[in-house]
């Protein structure tokens, strides 16, 4: 996955063989070093190499090829499968490192956070604005912020803005994911953090003793049903976001992103008189790779489902 594709930044993508000296440690401050080292013994030979580097798994009876059957569920030209492996454990345990310090932030002011997960078009912006409106309408007074995750382009953000409620756009660049060390940043930035900002440096402030939700943070993750399932941004829940216009077999496609969240919001069921998506079947294979999940119909356009997304919400207590 991307921890070690090279998006990620920094040494994640070095190949089998390159100099490298690791060690996963904690400097004791809140900020990832935008560079990772994994402890080797491998003293600048790949003498691994012979652990299918590269190598697929093939299907004798279709010639389909497998490339996430190996230890690291991942191939990586170059790069053998346990070189993968402690990869991603140094960079994924930083990256847990600091959303476990998310996840106490949020809890000490009283913040619920969800993080919404999708596609690119499956109407994830849409419906964060329709539900702000219904917040506002249902919940008079709730603080609601949102952190937009996108590429580039503050074009999201603003129509968040348009509502009234506080966004803070975060560009990736190349990467295809939000990341803790990125959330705690933009969070410090939002009026849910209660600091006052000048000159880019936060004052201190006294974080109170919160027992159950009294704000509510969506982080509206980069469009990529891939990657960000395996990233922890300190959120009480991941809510998986399917539109009826994506196919019925989306859950069986990317299943580690339907594992990981607790809801999946079924969108745009205001089209399904022309379309042939089969919700019965769509639920069904969301519940044969992680049979606990939660499902609400939903469409933007009518209110559908929107009652329900709301109740929902407002049950979604912060956790440590």
């Amino acid at each position: 996955m991307c921890v070690v594709c090279g998006c990620s930044g920094g040494d994640a993508a070095k190949l089998e063989g390159a100099p490298a000296h690791a060690h996963d440690h904690d400097h004791g401050h809140d900020h990832v070093h935008p560079h990772t080292h994994p402890h080797p013994h491998e003293h600048g030979h790949a003498h691994h190499a012979h652990e299918a580097v590269g190598a697929p798994q093939v299907d004798a009876a279709t010639g389909d090829l497998h490339y996430g059957a190996g230890a690291a569920r991942v191939s990586v030209p170059g790069m053998s499968q346990a070189r993968a492996i402690q990869i991603e454990t140094d960079v994924l345990g930083e990256n847990r490192r600091v959303a476990q310090r998310n996840r106490a932030h949020f809890f000490a002011h009283g913040v619920t956070a969800l993080n919404l997960v999708s596609s690119p078009g499956s109407g994830k912006t849409t419906l964060l604005c329709a539900t702000i409106e219904a917040l506002k309408r249902s919940h008079p007074g709730l603080p609601v912020a949102v952190i937009e995750g996108d590429q580039q382009t503050s074009v999201d953000a603003d129509r968040i803005r348009a509502t009234g409620a506080p966004a803070i756009q975060v560009n990736t660049g190349k990467g295809c994911h939000l990341d803790a060390p990125m959330v705690a940043e933009a969070f410090e930035r939002l009026p849910l953090h209660g600091a006052v900002v000048a000159h880019g440096h936060a004052h201190h402030h006294d974080h109170g003793d919160h027992h159950h939700a009294e704000k509510l943070l969506f982080i509206e993750n980069v469009g990529n049903l891939v990657c960000p399932a395996m990233w922890d941004l300190g959120e009480a829940a991941k809510v998986a976001i399917l539109s009826v216009t994506e196919g019925e077999d989306k859950p069986l496609k990317y299943p580690d992103m339907f594992a990981a969240a607790r809801l999946m919001l079924v969108n745009k069921v205001d089209l399904l008189p022309y379309l042939s998506f089969d919700v019965a079947r769509c639920i069904d294979n969301a519940r044969r790779v992680n049979p606990s999940i939660e499902v609400i119909e939903v469409s933007a356009t009518t209110g559908a489902g929107m009652d329900r997304w709301v109740s929902w919400l407002m049950h979604v207590e912060p956790t440590l």
